[in-house]
Parts: structure tokens; sequence; C-alpha cells
């Protein structure tokens, strides 16, 4: 099916829009309410926010009924256990084919969305016809954290926009869906990435390779609160290390794709990378995105010669 036929057969969306959160143990998750709380979206839409959590008893539940009353949108509860992240993203896309949304806005836990994000990519989405938009989610440092690192932006997440404009995969940060789009029919998260992480990576490539196109919303901006654990060196390393392993998992189940081609360039790219941080000892934040990139393609070599891989959701 071709670009242009999917998105001639997608009707009319319902002007409901749903608003999803996965969430497990964090109670940083009522600022995340709060800020949903003072969306300003068109008055022709209406909008509602499901709460999935994935803890295996509902930790979050006397926390979503205690703001219910004074929430200015229908709030929804769905206790997901498995501490599978993947179950908990399938509970809030099932959840909302069953209010009947047309749009299913994505934000994490842990995030903020400023007061237009929800209408930013309601419009991007209606305006071209895209089967998912991304925003960009942006980094808010304790002012304690190193300089190099605030200036670095290392942990801000923006798409990756390939040369002739396309975007193949995505994340669930801060995204919108058009839930009536024949890319998204029957589409879930991959429980085998529900630990792993790369559950977002997958549903995505997958949408892209059914023929749906992702869009971009600059202006539909989340902030996330990067916590001291996450600005250690290490820390990055690791995550990089375990995108790569899963990054080569999804890549290996494609059958046009060669294990050993694949191995062989990844190889070269971690040494390269590594030669590089070796030349970039005086600046700090390009001698650790040298590394980062040197442990994600390490990473992806891990996991062709069989590593176990990495967990990033755990209790």
């Amino acid at each position: 099916m071709t670009d242009a036929q999917t998105h001639a057969a997608v009707p009319p969306a319902s002007p409901l829009l749903a608003v999803g959160v996965c969430t497990f143990r964090r109670p940083i998750l009522l600022r995340t309410l709060e800020s949903l709380a003072v969306q300003t979206v068109a008055q022709d839409t209406a909008c509602c926010v499901i709460v999935a959590d994935n803890d295996d008893t509902p930790s979050a539940q006397a926390l979503v009924d205690a703001v219910r009353d004074s929430f200015p949108f229908p709030l929804h509860y769905v206790h997901a256990p498995a501490r599978n992240i993947s179950v908990a993203r399938n509970a809030v896309l099932e959840k909302a084919a069953a209010l009947g949304a047309g749009f299913l806005a994505k934000i994490d836990d842990d995030e903020i969305a400023t007061p237009d994000w929800a209408k930013a990519l309601l419009s991007q989405i209606r305006r071209s016809g895209a089967d998912a938009v991304l925003g960009p989610v942006l980094a808010t440092y304790r002012p304690q954290a190193p300089g190099w690192l605030q200036r670095a932006r290392l942990h801000d997440v923006y798409p990756v926009i390939q040369p002739d404009g396309r975007i193949l995969t995505g994340y669930t940060g801060n995204v919108i869906l058009h839930l009536a789009s024949p890319a998204l029919q029957d589409r879930r998260f991959d429980l085998a990435y529900g630990r792993t992480g790369g559950e977002d990576d997958a549903f995505f490539r997958g949408l892209v390779q059914a023929g749906g196109r992702i869009g971009y919303a600059p202006e539909a901006i989340a902030y996330e609160e990067v916590p001291p654990a996450r600005e250690s060196v290490r820390f990055q390393l690791r995550r990089a290390f375990r995108a790569g392993q899963t990054h080569a998992r999804i890549l290996a189940a494609d059958r046009e794709t060669r294990p050993l081609v694949l191995f062989g360039k990844a190889a070269v790219k971690t040494t390269l990378l590594l030669g590089w941080a070796g030349l970039s000892l005086l600046s700090p934040a390009r001698r650790t995105r040298s590394l980062m990139r040197a442990a994600l393609q390490a990473g992806v070599c891990s996991q062709l010669l069989g590593s176990n891989i990495l967990e990033l959701y755990r209790a």
C-alpha cells in the first residue's frame, strides 16, 4: 500500500482527544497531571486523560482518585499489572479505542507538558494528514548539575529526520496517533520489548513499514526533569549500550538484514568513535557524545553475539 493510498483511506476522526500516561511507582505523576489539567484545546475538541498503572498493585489509583473531582477533563484509571511497559501502553490504546477517541496523545509520567502541547500536536496531525506526530522532549537540570552537561543537552529528545524529510521511527514520550489510520489497526506494542526497552522503536518502525507516515510538531514541547542518578556519564553509556542491543534485535528480525554486515559496520564505528573520544579530552560534551555513540554501536555488536539485553524497566 502506498503512502497516498494509506491516507486516502483514513476516515474522519472523532473529535475526542485522549491523552495517555503510563506510570510505575512515580509520585511525580501528579506534576504531569497538573500540566495536563491546564491544556488549551479547541472548543470543538473534547479531551480525556487515561492513566495506565503498570505496578503489580494499584499504587497510582489513590493519586488519580484524589485529583479526579477537580480535574477539568474526564480522568480514567486503568490497572495494567505485569511490570512490562508494553502491557501498559497497550492498555492505553485499548481504553482510548473503547472511549471512541479519534486521536491519542502520549506523554511520560515524569514529563511536564506546556499549556499548548496537546493543541499543537492535534493541529499538526490534522493539518499534515500524518498517522503520528512527534514533539520534542527537552531536559531540565538541577542548578547543581555540571555546566557542560547542561550546555550539551544530551538528554533532549528529537525525532531523527532523514535527508528526504521522512521520519522512520518514533518514541512515546511526546506523540499523537491518528487512531483511524490503517497503519495503526491492530497494531500493539510488542511484549518482548516490555522490560528491555525498544518497544516504541519497534511499534513506529512497524507503522512506517505498513505505509504510515510520521510528522513533527516542534512547538509541541514537553519537559523532563533529569534526576541526579541520570546525570552521570555511566548512566548515559549504559542507556546507549542497551539502545544498541534492542536496535540490533529489531533489525535482526528483518529478513533483509545481513547480520555479518551489520556487525562489521558496528565494530568499525565503535573503533572510530572511541578514537574520536580520545581526541576530545578537552571537550567533555564532545567526548561524552562520542562515547555514547560508541556504546550504542558496541551494544549492536553485543546483541549480534548473543549477549543478554540489559533491562530498562525494572522494579
